[in-house]
């Protein structure tokens, strides 16, 4: 498992580059960091209880963020180059907890190409149980919009 480098800390900064999932310097931001594992991306994160719908468990729409924010990472890394959420799908299958002891694992795969189309499945583990899940639809831009028009930078890994 290798870490991917955020290309935009650091360069980024004159973008004006803070994004909600992945920007370390978001003050009320997720602060998300990615790995490569084989075809997957994976993300390990705290949920702290700052993001709680009911009391100690995590709100539902903060479960989608982190899903949706993993498979993007997922296609800017495997695909290198950006794009949107067209549809996402989520399956909440049992509460997660919250709190500074709590890991999760959020990972994210392929499931079909279809042209500029990405169809990829999402899930967030606690304790290696499955509690939610998700399968979202990706359009990805062509390579040079994504450079042109949303200052798209390579993803790279530490060797």
């Amino acid at each position: 498992m290798k870490k991917i480098i955020n290309p935009y800390i650091g360069e980024g900064a004159e973008l004006g580059y803070n994004c909600f999932g992945c920007a370390p310097n978001n003050p009320y931001g997720l602060k998300m960091e990615f790995y490569e594992d084989g075809d997957e991306i994976v993300s390990f994160w705290t949920p702290g209880d700052n993001y709680q719908g009911w009391v100690k468990t995590l709100h539902g729409g903060i479960q989608a963020t982190i899903l949706d924010e993993t498979c993007a990472w997922l296609v800017s890394r495997k695909y290198q180059t950006s794009g949107v959420t067209t549809n996402l799908n989520v399956k909440y299958r049992q509460s997660i907890p919250t709190g500074e002891d709590i890991k999760l694992e959020i990972r994210a795969k392929v499931k079909e190409q279809k042209r500029y189309f990405l169809i990829i499945e999402g899930t967030i583990k606690h304790n290696d149980v499955i509690c939610s899940t998700a399968e979202l639809t990706f359009f990805c831009f062509p390579k040079e919009r994504a450079e042109k028009e949303f200052h798209f930078k390579p993803y790279l890994v530490e060797e």
